[in-house]
């Protein structure tokens, strides 16, 4: 597989992972555990929760994909394409209603300002 493309996948899978835990720990059952916190029963709640693991499923798979990026390229090319994430996790909670600030957009359209600085050295 093509570096860009395994860079590319675990950003993906990271952006991914991201609104699966969201998704886990906005539900109502985890909202009412939180107002009466009890450890032992947030733990088994948190981690018995299908989002949250499939969240952290999601999050051992782009690690997984990452290593393969770190193999053949250095992390100072690497890693900036991480920010790549947070211009897509802006235009899905987007589209998903969150409320994004036109500074929000500003400071993401300079982290992809940047990684295309990156990407071209």
């Amino acid at each position: 597989m093509n570096v860009f493309a395994l860079a590319l996948l675990s950003v993906l899978l990271s952006v991914a992972a991201q609104f699966s835990l969201k998704a886990g720990m906005s539900g109502q059952e985890m909202s009412a555990l939180l107002l009466k916190p009890s450890a032992l029963r947030s733990a088994i709640a948190v981690l018995s929760n299908p989002y949250i693991l499939g969240g952290l499923a999601l999050y051992g798979l782009g690690a997984l994909a990452w290593l393969g990026v770190l193999s053949r390229w250095d992390v100072s090319k690497a890693y900036p394409l991480v920010g790549l994430g947070f211009a897509l996790t802006v235009v899905i909670g987007a589209l998903a209603g969150e409320q994004v600030t036109s500074m929000r957009v500003a400071g993401v359209a300079l982290i992809c300002l940047g990684v295309w600085m990156v990407s071209t050295t």
